[in-house]
Protein backbone atom coordinates (compact mmCIF):
# COMPACT_ATOMS: atom_id res chain seq x y z
CA UNK A 1 0.00 0.00 0.00
CA UNK A 2 2.79 2.35 0.91
CA UNK A 3 4.68 1.55 -2.29
CA UNK A 4 1.62 2.33 -4.33
CA UNK A 5 1.27 5.74 -2.68
CA UNK A 6 4.89 6.53 -3.28
CA UNK A 7 4.47 5.64 -6.91
CA UNK A 8 1.51 7.95 -7.19
CA UNK A 9 3.40 10.82 -5.58
CA UNK A 10 6.38 10.21 -7.81
CA UNK A 11 4.14 10.30 -10.83
CA UNK A 12 2.65 13.60 -9.78
CA UNK A 13 6.10 15.18 -9.29
CA UNK A 14 7.11 14.13 -12.76
CA UNK A 15 3.98 15.64 -14.23
CA UNK A 16 4.55 18.93 -12.42
CA UNK A 17 8.16 19.02 -13.61
CA UNK A 18 7.05 18.58 -17.17
CA UNK A 19 4.49 21.33 -16.80
CA UNK A 20 7.09 23.73 -15.40
CA UNK A 21 9.46 22.89 -18.19
CA UNK A 22 6.76 23.59 -20.72
CA UNK A 23 6.15 27.03 -19.22
CA UNK A 24 9.82 27.98 -18.75
CA UNK A 25 10.25 30.12 -21.94
CA UNK A 26 7.54 32.58 -20.78
CA UNK A 27 9.24 33.08 -17.41
CA UNK A 28 12.61 33.87 -18.92
CA UNK A 29 11.25 36.83 -20.88
CA UNK A 30 10.63 38.90 -17.74
CA UNK A 31 14.16 40.34 -17.37
CA UNK A 32 13.96 41.70 -20.91
CA UNK A 33 10.62 43.38 -20.33
CA UNK A 34 11.13 47.20 -20.37
CA UNK A 35 8.32 47.83 -17.89
CA UNK A 36 10.18 46.00 -15.14
CA UNK A 37 13.48 47.82 -15.65
CA UNK A 38 12.20 51.42 -16.25
CA UNK A 39 10.77 52.07 -12.78
CA UNK A 40 14.05 53.16 -11.10
CA UNK A 41 14.63 55.76 -13.84
CA UNK A 42 11.10 57.16 -13.77
CA UNK A 43 11.09 60.96 -13.21
CA UNK A 44 8.36 60.81 -10.59
CA UNK A 45 10.46 58.53 -8.40
CA UNK A 46 13.64 60.62 -8.57
CA UNK A 47 12.19 64.19 -8.24
CA UNK A 48 10.87 63.99 -4.69
CA UNK A 49 14.25 64.29 -2.90
CA UNK A 50 15.18 67.32 -5.08
CA UNK A 51 12.22 69.53 -4.07
CA UNK A 52 13.35 71.35 -0.89
CA UNK A 53 11.27 74.44 -1.81
CA UNK A 54 8.12 72.57 -0.85
CA UNK A 55 9.44 72.02 2.66
CA UNK A 56 11.20 75.36 3.22
CA UNK A 57 9.52 77.71 5.66
CA UNK A 58 7.92 80.75 3.94
CA UNK A 59 9.12 84.29 4.56
CA UNK A 60 6.54 85.51 7.07
CA UNK A 61 6.08 89.21 7.76
CA UNK A 62 3.55 90.74 10.14
CA UNK A 63 1.64 94.00 10.37
CA UNK A 64 -0.20 95.73 13.18
CA UNK A 65 -3.25 97.70 11.98
CA UNK A 66 -4.49 100.51 14.20
CA UNK A 67 -8.03 99.93 12.88
CA UNK A 68 -9.90 97.22 10.98
CA UNK A 69 -8.59 96.05 7.64
CA UNK A 70 -11.95 97.02 6.14
CA UNK A 71 -12.08 100.68 7.22
CA UNK A 72 -11.77 101.96 3.61
CA UNK A 73 -9.04 104.22 4.91
CA UNK A 74 -5.59 104.07 6.47
CA UNK A 75 -5.73 100.48 7.70
CA UNK A 76 -7.20 99.18 4.45
CA UNK A 77 -4.47 100.99 2.51
CA UNK A 78 -1.69 99.52 4.65
CA UNK A 79 -3.31 96.07 4.57
CA UNK A 80 -3.41 96.25 0.77
CA UNK A 81 0.27 97.21 0.86
CA UNK A 82 0.99 94.01 2.75
CA UNK A 83 -0.97 91.96 0.22
CA UNK A 84 0.94 93.67 -2.59
CA UNK A 85 4.24 92.53 -1.08
CA UNK A 86 2.91 89.01 -0.52
CA UNK A 87 2.04 88.80 -4.23
CA UNK A 88 5.43 90.13 -5.31
CA UNK A 89 7.79 88.08 -3.10
CA UNK A 90 7.54 84.35 -3.95
CA UNK A 91 7.01 82.14 -0.94
CA UNK A 92 6.09 85.00 1.39
CA UNK A 93 3.23 84.99 3.88
CA UNK A 94 1.49 88.07 5.26
CA UNK A 95 -0.02 87.92 8.76
CA UNK A 96 -1.58 90.75 10.70
CA UNK A 97 -3.48 91.92 13.77
CA UNK A 98 -6.37 94.41 13.59
CA UNK A 99 -7.68 97.13 15.90
CA UNK A 100 -4.40 97.61 17.73
CA UNK A 101 -5.55 100.54 19.83
CA UNK A 102 -6.38 101.06 23.47
CA UNK A 103 -10.09 101.56 22.84
CA UNK A 104 -10.65 98.27 21.03
CA UNK A 105 -8.03 96.30 23.02
CA UNK A 106 -7.38 98.12 26.30
CA UNK A 107 -5.55 95.17 27.87
CA UNK A 108 -3.08 94.47 25.04
CA UNK A 109 -0.31 96.81 23.93
CA UNK A 110 1.12 97.17 20.45
CA UNK A 111 4.34 95.53 21.67
CA UNK A 112 2.35 92.53 22.92
CA UNK A 113 0.56 92.21 19.58
CA UNK A 114 3.98 92.32 17.89
CA UNK A 115 5.21 89.53 20.18
CA UNK A 116 2.25 87.41 19.06
CA UNK A 117 3.17 87.92 15.40
CA UNK A 118 6.78 87.04 16.20
CA UNK A 119 5.63 83.79 17.82
CA UNK A 120 3.66 83.01 14.67
CA UNK A 121 6.87 83.13 12.68
CA UNK A 122 7.14 86.72 11.50
CA UNK A 123 10.67 87.70 10.43
CA UNK A 124 9.78 91.41 10.18
CA UNK A 125 7.08 93.49 11.90
CA UNK A 126 5.31 96.55 10.50
CA UNK A 127 3.68 99.02 12.91
CA UNK A 128 1.18 101.09 10.91
CA UNK A 129 0.47 104.12 13.10
CA UNK A 130 2.21 107.02 14.82
CA UNK A 131 -0.03 106.15 17.75
CA UNK A 132 2.09 102.98 18.25
CA UNK A 133 5.36 104.80 19.03
CA UNK A 134 5.57 103.36 22.56
CA UNK A 135 5.05 99.86 21.21
CA UNK A 136 7.72 100.39 18.55
CA UNK A 137 10.19 101.50 21.21
CA UNK A 138 9.42 98.59 23.54
CA UNK A 139 9.44 95.87 20.91
CA UNK A 140 12.46 97.14 18.96
CA UNK A 141 14.44 97.45 22.20
CA UNK A 142 13.54 93.90 23.24
CA UNK A 143 14.32 92.46 19.78
CA UNK A 144 17.25 94.44 18.35
CA UNK A 145 17.82 91.92 15.54
CA UNK A 146 14.23 91.85 14.25
CA UNK A 147 13.56 94.28 11.38
CA UNK A 148 10.85 96.72 12.44
CA UNK A 149 9.18 99.11 9.99
CA UNK A 150 7.20 101.98 11.48
CA UNK A 151 4.84 103.67 9.06
CA UNK A 152 4.74 107.45 9.68
CA UNK A 153 7.49 107.19 12.29
CA UNK A 154 10.80 109.02 12.64
CA UNK A 155 13.00 107.07 15.09
CA UNK A 156 15.45 106.30 12.24
CA UNK A 157 15.72 109.92 11.02
CA UNK A 158 19.14 111.16 12.08
CA UNK A 159 18.11 114.78 11.60
CA UNK A 160 14.80 114.25 13.38
CA UNK A 161 13.79 115.27 16.87
CA UNK A 162 13.01 111.71 17.97
CA UNK A 163 16.05 109.90 16.55
CA UNK A 164 16.83 106.70 18.46
CA UNK A 165 20.31 105.50 17.46
CA UNK A 166 20.12 102.37 19.59
CA UNK A 167 17.21 100.90 17.57
CA UNK A 168 19.55 99.53 14.92
CA UNK A 169 16.96 97.38 13.09
CA UNK A 170 14.09 99.89 13.15
CA UNK A 171 13.20 101.77 9.95
CA UNK A 172 10.56 104.38 9.14
CA UNK A 173 8.47 104.91 6.03
CA UNK A 174 5.98 107.60 5.08
CA UNK A 175 4.55 108.95 1.87
CA UNK A 176 4.81 112.69 1.29
CA UNK A 177 1.06 113.03 1.63
CA UNK A 178 1.44 116.79 1.96
CA UNK A 179 1.27 116.85 -1.84
CA UNK A 180 -1.88 114.71 -1.81
CA UNK A 181 -3.50 117.03 0.71
CA UNK A 182 -2.59 120.05 -1.41
CA UNK A 183 -4.43 118.37 -4.29
CA UNK A 184 -7.39 117.71 -2.00
CA UNK A 185 -7.46 121.35 -0.94
CA UNK A 186 -7.24 122.49 -4.54
CA UNK A 187 -10.15 120.25 -5.60
CA UNK A 188 -12.19 121.67 -2.72
CA UNK A 189 -11.36 125.28 -3.60
CA UNK A 190 -12.25 124.72 -7.28
CA UNK A 191 -15.62 123.27 -6.26
CA UNK A 192 -16.89 125.34 -3.33
CA UNK A 193 -19.57 127.89 -4.09
CA UNK A 194 -19.72 129.34 -0.59
CA UNK A 195 -15.98 129.76 -0.07
CA UNK A 196 -16.28 127.66 3.09
CA UNK A 197 -14.26 124.46 3.42
CA UNK A 198 -14.33 122.18 6.45
CA UNK A 199 -11.52 119.86 7.48
CA UNK A 200 -12.58 116.79 9.48
CA UNK A 201 -9.47 116.06 11.53
CA UNK A 202 -8.44 113.09 13.71
CA UNK A 203 -6.29 113.61 16.82
CA UNK A 204 -3.85 116.53 17.00
CA UNK A 205 -0.13 115.91 16.48
CA UNK A 206 2.70 117.04 14.22
CA UNK A 207 1.56 114.80 11.37
CA UNK A 208 -2.07 115.88 11.40
CA UNK A 209 -1.20 119.57 11.73
CA UNK A 210 1.12 119.48 8.73
CA UNK A 211 -1.45 117.60 6.62
CA UNK A 212 -4.22 120.04 7.54
CA UNK A 213 -1.83 122.92 6.77
CA UNK A 214 -0.98 121.37 3.41
CA UNK A 215 -4.67 121.09 2.52
CA UNK A 216 -5.13 124.75 3.38
CA UNK A 217 -2.11 125.79 1.30
CA UNK A 218 -3.43 123.89 -1.71
CA UNK A 219 -6.90 125.35 -1.28
CA UNK A 220 -5.63 128.89 -0.77
CA UNK A 221 -3.35 128.73 -3.83
CA UNK A 222 -6.00 127.37 -6.18
CA UNK A 223 -8.67 129.73 -4.81
CA UNK A 224 -6.53 132.77 -5.50
CA UNK A 225 -4.41 131.77 -8.50
CA UNK A 226 -6.58 129.38 -10.49
CA UNK A 227 -10.17 130.21 -9.49
CA UNK A 228 -9.12 133.92 -9.38
CA UNK A 229 -11.09 134.66 -6.21
CA UNK A 230 -10.19 137.69 -4.11
CA UNK A 231 -12.20 137.10 -0.93
CA UNK A 232 -10.44 134.96 1.71
CA UNK A 233 -11.40 131.33 2.10
CA UNK A 234 -13.12 130.22 5.30
CA UNK A 235 -11.09 127.12 6.17
CA UNK A 236 -12.11 125.49 9.45
CA UNK A 237 -10.60 122.46 11.17
CA UNK A 238 -12.53 120.34 13.69
CA UNK A 239 -10.68 117.49 15.39
CA UNK A 240 -12.58 114.42 16.64
CA UNK A 241 -9.81 113.11 18.91
CA UNK A 242 -8.79 109.88 17.15
CA UNK A 243 -8.32 108.42 13.67
CA UNK A 244 -11.84 107.02 13.76
CA UNK A 245 -14.98 107.21 15.84
CA UNK A 246 -14.83 105.76 19.35
CA UNK A 247 -18.28 106.22 20.90
CA UNK A 248 -18.06 108.02 24.21
CA UNK A 249 -14.42 108.95 23.65
CA UNK A 250 -14.22 110.99 20.43
CA UNK A 251 -16.49 113.48 18.80
CA UNK A 252 -18.86 111.73 16.42
CA UNK A 253 -17.48 112.34 12.90
CA UNK A 254 -20.97 111.96 11.46
CA UNK A 255 -22.19 114.83 13.60
CA UNK A 256 -19.11 116.93 12.84
CA UNK A 257 -19.65 116.49 9.09
CA UNK A 258 -23.34 117.33 9.54
CA UNK A 259 -22.43 120.49 11.43
CA UNK A 260 -20.17 121.60 8.60
CA UNK A 261 -22.82 121.03 5.94
CA UNK A 262 -25.63 122.68 7.90
CA UNK A 263 -23.46 125.76 8.51
CA UNK A 264 -22.65 126.54 4.91
CA UNK A 265 -19.44 124.55 4.45
CA UNK A 266 -20.17 122.92 1.12
CA UNK A 267 -16.97 120.85 0.87
CA UNK A 268 -15.52 118.75 3.70
CA UNK A 269 -12.00 117.35 3.46
CA UNK A 270 -11.57 114.20 5.51
CA UNK A 271 -8.43 113.63 7.55
CA UNK A 272 -9.74 110.54 9.36
CA UNK A 273 -9.52 106.86 8.47
CA UNK A 274 -13.22 106.19 7.84
CA UNK A 275 -15.85 107.42 5.37
CA UNK A 276 -18.27 109.59 7.36
CA UNK A 277 -17.45 112.74 5.39
CA UNK A 278 -18.52 111.31 2.04
CA UNK A 279 -21.49 109.30 3.37
CA UNK A 280 -22.85 112.44 5.01
CA UNK A 281 -22.25 114.45 1.84
CA UNK A 282 -24.27 111.84 -0.03
CA UNK A 283 -27.06 112.11 2.54
CA UNK A 284 -27.23 115.89 2.21
CA UNK A 285 -27.12 115.67 -1.57
CA UNK A 286 -30.13 113.37 -1.32
CA UNK A 287 -31.88 116.25 0.43
CA UNK A 288 -31.08 118.62 -2.42
CA UNK A 289 -27.92 120.21 -0.96
CA UNK A 290 -25.01 120.90 -3.33
CA UNK A 291 -22.25 119.57 -1.08
CA UNK A 292 -19.22 117.33 -1.53
CA UNK A 293 -16.43 115.62 0.36
CA UNK A 294 -12.83 114.66 -0.27
CA UNK A 295 -11.84 111.29 1.22
CA UNK A 296 -8.46 110.11 2.52
CA UNK A 297 -5.97 107.23 2.58
CA UNK A 298 -7.43 104.51 0.35
CA UNK A 299 -7.71 104.59 -3.44
CA UNK A 300 -11.26 103.18 -3.44
CA UNK A 301 -12.58 105.29 -0.56
CA UNK A 302 -14.90 107.29 -2.85
CA UNK A 303 -16.64 104.13 -4.04
CA UNK A 304 -19.15 104.35 -1.19
CA UNK A 305 -20.65 107.50 -2.78
CA UNK A 306 -18.84 108.51 -6.01
CA UNK A 307 -21.17 111.39 -6.94
CA UNK A 308 -20.68 113.01 -3.55
CA UNK A 309 -16.89 112.67 -3.66
CA UNK A 310 -14.43 114.94 -5.44
CA UNK A 311 -11.56 112.49 -5.09
CA UNK A 312 -9.15 110.92 -2.64
CA UNK A 313 -5.45 111.43 -1.94
CA UNK A 314 -4.20 107.94 -1.14
CA UNK A 315 -1.18 105.78 -0.29
CA UNK A 316 0.36 102.94 -2.32
CA UNK A 317 2.22 101.37 0.60
CA UNK A 318 3.51 98.46 -1.43
CA UNK A 319 5.85 100.82 -3.29
CA UNK A 320 7.98 101.43 -0.18
CA UNK A 321 7.33 98.15 1.65
CA UNK A 322 8.38 95.85 -1.19
CA UNK A 323 12.06 96.89 -1.43
CA UNK A 324 12.39 97.05 2.35
CA UNK A 325 11.00 93.56 2.90
CA UNK A 326 12.83 92.15 -0.12
CA UNK A 327 16.06 93.32 1.49
CA UNK A 328 15.15 91.30 4.59
CA UNK A 329 14.71 88.21 2.40
CA UNK A 330 18.00 88.91 0.61
CA UNK A 331 19.91 89.51 3.83
CA UNK A 332 20.78 93.09 2.84
CA UNK A 333 18.37 94.96 5.13
CA UNK A 334 19.70 98.23 6.52
CA UNK A 335 18.07 100.82 8.69
CA UNK A 336 16.58 103.77 6.81
CA UNK A 337 14.16 106.69 6.96
CA UNK A 338 11.91 107.07 3.91
CA UNK A 339 9.68 110.06 3.17
CA UNK A 340 8.86 109.75 -0.52
CA UNK A 341 6.68 111.95 -2.71
CA UNK A 342 4.59 111.10 -5.77
CA UNK A 343 6.02 109.78 -9.01
CA UNK A 344 5.34 112.94 -11.00
CA UNK A 345 5.46 111.01 -14.28
CA UNK A 346 2.32 109.18 -13.17
CA UNK A 347 1.07 109.86 -9.66
CA UNK A 348 -1.43 106.99 -9.92
CA UNK A 349 1.05 104.28 -10.91
CA UNK A 350 0.62 101.59 -8.22
CA UNK A 351 4.15 100.28 -8.76
CA UNK A 352 6.06 103.57 -8.60
CA UNK A 353 4.09 106.28 -6.76
CA UNK A 354 3.63 105.99 -3.01
CA UNK A 355 1.18 108.93 -3.08
CA UNK A 356 -1.60 109.43 -5.63
CA UNK A 357 -4.86 111.28 -6.16
CA UNK A 358 -7.87 109.42 -7.54
CA UNK A 359 -10.58 111.70 -8.96
CA UNK A 360 -14.23 110.82 -8.43
CA UNK A 361 -17.51 111.50 -10.22
CA UNK A 362 -18.31 114.53 -8.07
CA UNK A 363 -15.45 116.55 -9.57
CA UNK A 364 -16.66 118.59 -12.55
CA UNK A 365 -14.84 118.47 -15.87
CA UNK A 366 -13.77 122.08 -15.49
CA UNK A 367 -12.46 121.56 -11.95
CA UNK A 368 -10.73 118.37 -13.08
CA UNK A 369 -8.84 120.19 -15.82
CA UNK A 370 -7.81 122.96 -13.45
CA UNK A 371 -6.71 120.42 -10.84
CA UNK A 372 -4.50 118.82 -13.50
CA UNK A 373 -3.00 122.25 -14.09
CA UNK A 374 -2.19 122.54 -10.39
CA UNK A 375 -0.67 119.04 -10.29
CA UNK A 376 1.51 119.96 -13.25
CA UNK A 377 2.71 123.03 -11.37
CA UNK A 378 3.61 120.89 -8.35
CA UNK A 379 5.42 118.45 -10.63
CA UNK A 380 7.30 121.39 -12.12
CA UNK A 381 8.62 122.50 -8.75
CA UNK A 382 5.92 124.73 -7.27
CA UNK A 383 6.71 125.01 -3.55
CA UNK A 384 3.83 126.16 -1.35
CA UNK A 385 5.99 125.93 1.79
CA UNK A 386 7.51 129.32 1.06
CA UNK A 387 7.31 132.58 2.99
CA UNK A 388 6.12 134.95 3.98
CA UNK A 389 4.01 132.67 6.16
CA UNK A 390 2.79 132.96 9.74
CA UNK A 391 1.46 130.52 12.25
CA UNK A 392 -2.06 130.79 13.54
CA UNK A 393 -0.92 132.86 16.54
CA UNK A 394 0.63 135.41 14.11
CA UNK A 395 4.21 134.42 14.91
CA UNK A 396 6.50 134.10 11.89
CA UNK A 397 6.87 130.63 10.41
CA UNK A 398 8.76 131.57 7.24
CA UNK A 399 10.27 134.89 6.29
CA UNK A 400 9.66 136.38 2.85
CA UNK A 401 11.22 134.07 0.27
CA UNK A 402 12.28 131.49 2.87
CA UNK A 403 11.50 127.85 2.07
CA UNK A 404 10.63 125.41 4.84
CA UNK A 405 13.01 122.58 5.64
CA UNK A 406 11.85 119.01 5.95
CA UNK A 407 12.19 119.23 9.72
CA UNK A 408 10.07 122.39 9.87
CA UNK A 409 7.30 120.70 7.90
CA UNK A 410 7.46 117.33 9.69
CA UNK A 411 7.38 118.84 13.18
CA UNK A 412 4.60 121.33 12.51
CA UNK A 413 3.72 123.06 15.81
CA UNK A 414 0.61 124.99 14.75
CA UNK A 415 -2.04 125.53 12.14
CA UNK A 416 -1.31 128.39 9.77
CA UNK A 417 -2.64 131.92 9.70
CA UNK A 418 -5.92 131.94 7.77
CA UNK A 419 -7.17 128.69 9.32
CA UNK A 420 -9.59 128.39 12.23
CA UNK A 421 -9.54 125.51 14.69
CA UNK A 422 -7.34 124.25 17.52
CA UNK A 423 -3.60 123.86 17.08
CA UNK A 424 -3.20 121.88 20.29
CA UNK A 425 -5.48 119.50 22.14
CA UNK A 426 -7.46 121.06 24.97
Amino acid sequence: MVSKKLFVVFGLLVAVSMLVAACAPAATEAPAAPAATEAPAAPAATEAPAAPAATEAPFVFGMLLVGPSTDNGWSTATFEGGKYVENKIPGSQFIYAENVNIAANPNTTAAQFAEQLLQRGAKAIIFNSDDMKDGVMEFATAHPDVPVIWLSGDFAWKEGQRYQPQLVAESDAMGEMEYGKMMAGCAAALTTKTGKIGFLGPLINDETRRLADAAFLGADYCWKNIAKQTTPLDFKVTWIGMWFNIPGVTLDPTQVADDFFTNGYDVVISGIDSTEAVTEAAKFRGQGKDVYAVQYDYVKACDVAPDACLGVPYFNWGVVLLPMLQSVVDGTYQRQFIWDGPDWKDINNPDTSVVGFQKSAGLSADASAKLDQFISELAGGLNLWKGPMNFQDKTVFLKDGEEATGQQIWYMPQLLEGMTGDSVAK
